[in-house]
């Protein structure tokens, strides 16, 4: 598999941050607010800083962007995209939602990821031209096109209502088999195995989507934001079968591909 290190390091690493923030969990934890009014721990922090120190062990070279501040200049063309604590309202209200996320762009394009979910035991990862797994078997979106057949994600629905689409938006979502919204990553992962079909984000960073992007393309799912650009910096996001992207275009009222 392409990668092959970098994956076994990066789910190593995913995989320690884990555990760090799960002996936090255990003991009462205080969250604090960042400038965006998002929250933060210091398993959020800690974890970063883990994660990085094994990163740059193994691949001194490589930049570093982590969403807790971390900043590497690249030395090798390469950068890991570092989110700790993806979810970190559900890790503080102790769900199952919350996950790890660690991607690897290279110049300019994410070219590996893995997304550790700890709490449910699931660990899914990518690298370009190497397929997309979690927990070793294979990932494939479905090939659903009708919506009426469909589960629809759409997350963030206080982020929605400045958006254009706001209001058609429970319209056009009535037409659907299914709707499910889990926060982020857990979607983005259902979408990549089938058993979901479309997701959308209106509000995230880099870090949220760099490693559940080449997840998903690899596993078959077109993605882009919200303006129709397939990016990470778009600030949003949007992954669904081939077969609905028209159906989505159509709906955000973006072109063609």
């Amino acid at each position: 598999m392409p990668f092959e290190k970098e994956l076994e390091i990066a789910r190593n690493a995913a995989a320690r941050a884990a555990e760090l923030a799960l002996r936090y969990q255990a003991t009462p934890i205080v969250a604090e607010k960042k400038a965006d009014e998002s929250p933060v721990t210091i398993a959020d922090r800690e974890g970063e800083k883990l994660i990085c120190s094994l990163l740059e062990d193994a691949f001194p070279d490589d930049g570093l962007l982590g969403e807790e501040g971390a900043r590497k200049p690249s030395r090798s063309g390469r950068r890991w995209i570092i989110d700790p604590i993806d979810g970190t309202r559900d890790f503080v209200r102790g769900n199952f939602l919350w996950s790890v996320l660690i991607g690897l762009e290279q110049e300019g394009e994410v070219v590996a990821g893995v997304a550790h979910l700890p709490v449910i035991g699931a660990t899914a990862w990518a690298s370009r031209g190497g397929g997309a797994f979690r927990n070793g078997r294979p990932l494939r979106v479905s090939s659903i096109g009708d919506p009426r057949q469909a589960v629809l994600c759409v997350n963030s629905l206080n982020k929605i209502a400045q958006r254009p689409f706001a209001p058609g938006l429970i319209e056009w979502a009535q037409q659907f088999w299914a709707y499910r919204c889990l926060g982020g990553t857990p979607d983005a992962i259902m979408v990549a195995a089938g058993e979901a079909d479309i997701w959308m984000e209106p509000q995230v960073a880099a870090w949220d989507l760099a490693a559940v992007q080449v997840i998903l393309e690899e596993a078959g799912a077109v993605f882009f934001d919200l303006d129709g650009v397939r990016t990470i910096y778009g600030a949003s996001a949007v992954a669904s079968t081939p077969a609905l992207e028209g159906e989505v275009r159509k709906f955000l009222r973006i072109p063609p591909a």
